[in-house]
């Protein structure tokens, strides 16, 4: 009997976000629209340059799971935070929201936890500065045996592939997982971790349940354009997904193809679009819903998630999906 419907697997960061103009981003050396890592000085200078922050819990995966939450399914997350403000804040927060974050804060160490300051454009873009800090040092001690053993679903984050033991912790997960009968499958993060990772992402596209990537990400895997890349991929792999930055989403498992179509709307903050598309699809997989149900319940998670500042919903997602027919 599974413990959790769905377990996530990935770095637990407290997002700090800000409102800010492109002139601001060129003035701080900020690129626009994507994930930087970066080092505790710069992370410091940037954190200094914010006005009007808010804070809540993020990383990617732990977003999704998040959102799989606000559904209604037992989830629960594992990652790495110290005993500080912000780690307590992410723990305490987590577990509000309906998710068991099952590692305890560490004390000791000089390590803090993980920040992302995350500047949001006018035009709804994202700018992420990520400071992984005490996230880089998850581990495979850190993935419970009777958590990641006893997951119906299991998600997995492919930004832990940047340090050796996240990687460790990555592959334990995995393998417990399935050892016990459930479905592990991972987010290919982006085009760049993809790139620092290629060869280990085409051996898990063929080695885990399911891949979810945007077009970027499977053009970056397969390094051709992105019809071939997805023909690749569909034969190698038990189930991909595609979203393409509000045009249709390709979703292929075996012989069954959907490709479900995309009401664009112009974002307020694109911060979680992926996260909660990947929410929303998880559910239907979880669920029993066919490829286009599910498809169709992550486009509609997505585009609540940009109607708003945050990375998470602020909506009762099941009364969205029976709003659009897609639950009784």
């Amino acid at each position: 009997m599974s413990k959790y419907q769905v377990v996530g697997i990935g770095n637990a960061v407290v997002d700090v976000i800000t409102q800010s103009d492109d002139a601001f981003l060129d003035l701080m050396g900020i690129q626009k629209g994507v994930m930087q890592l970066v080092e505790r000085e710069r992370g410091e200078l940037l954190y200094a340059g914010m006005k009007e922050r808010t804070q809540a819990p993020g990383g990617s995966v732990a977003n999704t799971i998040a959102g799989l939450g606000n559904l209604g399914l037992s989830t629960a997350f594992i990652g790495r935070v110290h005993d500080d403000a912000l780690g307590q804040f992410y723990a305490s927060e987590t577990q509000a929201g309906g998710t068991d974050f099952v590692n305890a804060p560490i004390t000791g160490g000089e390590l803090p936890t993980s920040r992302s300051m995350i500047f949001v454009s006018p035009d709804g873009e994202r700018s992420m500065n990520t400071y992984l800090g005490i996230s880089a040092e998850l581990g495979p001690d850190d993935v419970p045996t009777d958590v990641a053993g006893m997951a119906e679903l299991l998600f997995l984050e492919g930004y832990l592939y940047d340090k050796p033991k996240g990687k460790e912790a990555f592959e334990t997960a995995a393998r417990l997982c399935r050892q016990g009968g459930g479905k592990a499958g991972i987010a290919l993060s982006d085009p760049f971790c993809v790139e620092r990772h290629r060869d280990d992402f085409r051996r898990l596209v063929k080695e885990l349940d399911y891949v979810i990537g945007n077009e970027h990400e499977w053009q970056a895997l397969y390094q051709t354009d992105l019809s071939s890349a997805l023909e690749q991929a569909a034969a190698e792999s038990g189930l991909i997904v595609c979203t393409r930055s509000g045009q249709d989403v390709v979703l292929v498992q075996g012989n069954d193809e959907a490709v479900v179509p995309v009401t664009e709307i112009v974002p307020v903050d694109a911060t979680g679009a992926g996260d909660q598309f990947a929410a929303g699809f998880l559910y239907g997989i979880a669920t029993g819903q066919s490829l286009d149900v599910a498809g169709r319940m992550g486009c509609v998670s997505a585009a609540e998630v940009i109607g708003h500042f945050g990375a998470r919903p602020e909506t009762d997602m099941q009364e969205l999906f029976r709003q659009n027919g897609l639950i009784a």
